[in-house]
């Protein structure tokens, strides 16, 4: 499904500026400007399912790095689930918005009632997409936090607070295209942000790209399936020792 464009809507892309074909397309863009901005540490690329797959695929197969999901879920306040009191992520996680809790005065146990369904869902998804396999160890590691794009960048605000807590060496985020507002305000939250393009009237995301079709299950473990089979491959192993 490509998304449909009005004339004052294709206007607003700047000059010499493409969309993207695809979210690997996007991935492969934004590997090259990975490649040559930073010396890494034993890095790894974590991927926001499910959009976020595709990106880090090529971005992790580019940097010959291994791919895990880091799932992240936004604790909404009860009767107003589109405000976030907080978020859970990989790891048992969980990160809270204190001003908002502080503000509507939320108790504990409200909020221990809605991260415990939401715990579920996080369970259910990475049984989903990892089986039995236990998420990648990011301690002391530079770690790749990719999405397909940001425009508030809340999701990926939770993810990068939440993934500060498991001790990672660094922590980059990485996506093909953001808002220029919220590409300047993640570089006083992260160690590293790399925004491929960064638009002035970006209006949504799926804008950048030709084919913003919906990421599936199926093809978000694949994609895991594929660069396991990689990183563990023969030739990359010997590269390793």
């Amino acid at each position: 499904m490509r998304p449909q464009m009005r004339p004052e809507e294709a206007s607003t892309y700047p000059e010499g500026v493409r969309r993207f074909h695809d979210r690997r397309d996007a991935g492969r863009y934004l590997a090259a400007r990975l490649a040559v901005a930073a010396d890494w540490t034993d890095p790894l690329v974590l991927a926001l399912p499910r959009g976020g797959v595709p990106v880090a695929y090529e971005v992790a197969e580019a940097l010959d790095t291994p791919l895990d999901v880091f799932l992240v879920r936004k604790l909404g306040v009860p009767g107003h689930e589109e405000l976030a009191m907080g978020a859970i992520a990989t790891g048992g996680v969980r990160v809270l918005n204190e001003d908002v809790v502080d503000m509507l005065h939320i108790p504990e146990r409200v909020i221990d009632s809605v991260a415990a369904q939401e715990a579920a869902e996080l369970e259910r998804r990475a049984k989903a997409y990892r089986g039995d396999r236990p998420p990648l160890d990011v301690h002391g590691r530079d770690t790749i936090l990719v999405d397909d794009g940001l425009a508030t960048g809340a999701t990926m605000r939770a993810g990068a607070a939440a993934l500060r807590r498991m001790d990672p060496k660094r922590i980059v985020v990485a996506v093909p295209v953001a808002s220029p507002e919220t590409c300047e305000e993640f570089r006083h939250e992260v160690d590293e942000i790399v925004c491929a393009i960064t638009p002035q009237h970006m209006r949504a995301v799926g804008l950048w790209y030709e084919d913003f079709s919906q990421t599936t299950d199926d093809e978000v473990r694949a994609l895991l399936a594929q660069s396991q089979r990689r990183t563990h491959s023969p030739s990359s192993e010997r590269r390793a020792a």
